[in-house]
């Protein structure tokens, strides 16, 4: 007998974290190991081989429970894009606009090389705001951004219209 989907893990909430926001919960499939390594080789496969990254780099918070272990299956390293004020040294900021506010994205200054072949991680593409800051930051830093790894796109808010036209954008389930 095969395992479940790990689609079927996944909670919704109506109302969260304000009032009209839905919010896909990918804790469930996290906490099952069986789960957790279905997605992980899911999100693993379309960039092996000539598509492999140099590095992996998670947007915080879910961005590094996903990033860090995807990077270990592809062999790679990890950078995380931390919200301000939580790395030391010199560090590049990107602000961006959310659904429900403002927030910024750091890098430590040192922790890519230009031109270094960088995957994207996050959990969900909403709006698309913390993913084209993102991918702005690294491109300021140099980085060969292959593209980027998302697990949910929730299709009705136009995220992807915000990326890049170049990006190559991989995601594994779209909802709406």
């Amino acid at each position: 007998m095969s395992a479940p989907d790990w689609r079927g893990r996944i909670r919704r909430y109506a109302d969260f974290p304000r009032p009209g926001v839905g919010f896909l919960d990918l804790m469930p499939v996290l906490a099952d190991g069986e789960s957790f390594g279905q997605l992980l080789e899911a999100l693993a496969e379309p960039w092996r081989g000539s598509m492999k990254p140099d590095v992996v780099a998670g947007v915080e918070s879910r961005g590094f429970l996903i990033g860090a272990p995807l990077a270990r299956v592809l062999g790679c390293g990890f950078i995380p894009l931390r919200k301000p004020g939580k790395l030391p040294g010199t560090v590049h900021r990107r602000s961006y606009s959310l659904e429900y506010g403002e927030d910024a994205l750091e890098m430590q200054a040192d922790a890519l090389a230009p031109g270094r072949r960088v995957l994207l991680v996050d959990d969900v593409l909403a709006t698309g705001g913390t993913l084209a800051a993102a991918l702005a930051l690294l491109g300021e830093l140099g980085a060969e951004v292959v593209g980027a790894g998302l697990v949910l796109e929730i299709v009705p808010l136009g995220g992807r219209a915000r990326l890049p036209s170049d990006c190559r954008v991989e995601v594994l389930e779209r909802v709406g």
